[in-house]
């Protein structure tokens, strides 16, 4: 019970899972990637993606991976604070800050991450590419972007 109530700081989201198949000898060999994105709702934010033998340890291990590589958004109310654009690979990431009680108007793995991140009111736009990986990295990336501009303005 102890452990359940240590995990709730963290909001945990698994966004993807994907089976993995490889022909070997001795026949097919199955194995999980799972992607987490887990966030504290106050500004801190992380992503995993990681493969394992059976599904729980696919997702555990990703939820580790992204407890280690959480980082800091800065927030500007319940909104960011200005405007950013984003190229990862193939995906292009739009975000800009929106009114109070807008909510967020984004698509599927932008809205988990800027969910976790705590980010209530903000509109985005995914733009090149349906990649959910490829999409949440790029979220990530714009938002580390976003505090990087933020350190250089003040």
């Amino acid at each position: 019970m102890q452990n359940f109530e240590r995990n709730k700081e963290y909001q945990e989201s698994v966004v993807q899972i994907n089976r993995i198949s490889k022909k070997t000898k001795g026949g097919n060999q199955m194995r999980f990637s799972a992607l987490v994105v887990v966030g504290d709702k106050k500004g801190r934010v992380g992503a995993g993606l990681s493969k394992a033998k059976d599904v729980r340890n696919a997702i555990t291990k990703a939820i580790s991976f992204a407890k280690k590589r959480m980082f800091e958004v800065p927030l500007n109310g319940t909104t960011i604070p200005f405007a950013v654009t984003h190229k990862y690979s193939a995906a292009k990431i739009l975000l800009k800050p929106a009114p109070p009680g807008s909510g967020i108007i984004a698509g599927g793995p932008m809205r988990l991450v800027l969910d976790a991140a705590g980010v209530r009111d903000v509109v985005g736009k995914i733009l090149g590419t349906k990649n959910k990986i490829s999409n949440v990295y790029a979220t990530l990336e714009a938002l580390k972007k976003l505090s990087d501009l933020q350190e250089r303005r003040s």
